[in-house]
């Protein structure tokens, strides 16, 4: 076993988080901003709406407002690339009308090495009011990349996708190809898949520093095996740790929930992770 992993009975008996029973059950009921932030730091928990891909816009809207959050990642899903102008603005609106927040989009290839290409979803992601594309890139295309970053004034965060991803597997294998580049290029740390590289996945998100721009959170029953995804809390991802250190290196970013089993009927276990996510970090904040 990875040996970051902790388990469930850790958790509870760990003397930090003395108190996150009773948060856990108590908090879902709660409002974001009530939840959501521990004292010194301000990160805040989010959905990624590819939780969601079965549900049309509109009740993918009602579920990320049950989990008490105003933040969405949206996937093309949802607003895809090829709507026109007045069907994003129409989609914006219903967004917005409801509460919510666009906080980023994606994942967004950005694979094809063509100025057209990366423009067109630069183009997408502008008129979608994203501020961020987390995005799944070649090494070949993030030169590229980074130019439309500076025109657009829109952050890319890398995403990784463990061992089957030959460009990026984890997020280590992305610093050293942004070392250098603009400060709005970055990672999104998924970290189910970090977790698959064999990684430390707390020493990861630290060697990321401030190029660790958002996160993909999910779980695993076995660190090893992309199949054995799970609600958060009930599998070896060290939760607590994860937290811990996003506060240690006050991280002022999202934490999005990428809740991908379930797809049929996602929200009871999306749920019950916002709940344990929240339970965690009153624990912390006790």
């Amino acid at each position: 076993m990875n040996p970051t992993s902790t388990t469930r009975r850790s958790f509870i008996k760990a003397s930090v988080l003395g108190t996150a029973g009773t948060s856990i059950a108590t908090s879902s009921v709660q409002s974001e901003s009530a939840t959501d932030r521990v004292e010194g730091s301000r990160f805040k928990l989010g959905v990624a709406s590819y939780s969601l891909r079965e549900l049309p816009l509109t009740k993918a809207i009602s579920a990320v407002k049950a989990l008490h959050t105003s933040f969405i990642n949206i996937k093309s899903f949802h607003i895809p690339y090829e709507s026109t102008a007045t069907q994003i603005a129409a989609a914006q609106k219903e967004i917005e009308q409801a509460g919510l927040k666009i906080i980023g989009g994606g994942t967004i290839s950005l694979r094809k090495d063509e100025d057209e290409d990366i423009r067109y979803h630069f183009e997408y992601a502008k008129r979608c009011g994203m501020p961020l594309m987390v995005i799944a890139p070649t090494k070949k295309t993030l030169p590229r990349i980074e130019k439309f970053v500076k025109e657009y004034n829109i952050k890319v965060a890398v995403h990784n996708h463990g061992p089957e991803d030959k460009h990026f597997p984890g997020p280590q294998d992305v610093l050293p190809f942004i070392s250098t580049m603009d400060p709005r290029v970055g990672l999104c740390i998924d970290l189910g898949h970090t977790a698959r590289t064999g990684v430390n996945v707390v020493e990861a998100i630290a060697q990321s520093g401030s190029r660790a721009l958002d996160f993909h959170m999910k779980d695993l029953r076995n660190l090893s095996n992309k199949h054995s995804q799970c609600i958060v809390g009930e599998g070896a991802l060290p939760i607590a740790d994860i937290f811990k250190q996003l506060i240690r290196m006050n991280y002022t970013g999202y934490v999005n929930l990428e809740y991908e089993i379930d797809a049929d009927n996602p929200l009871p276990g999306m749920k019950q992770s916002f709940s344990y996510m929240r339970g965690v970090l009153h624990g912390l904040s006790a």
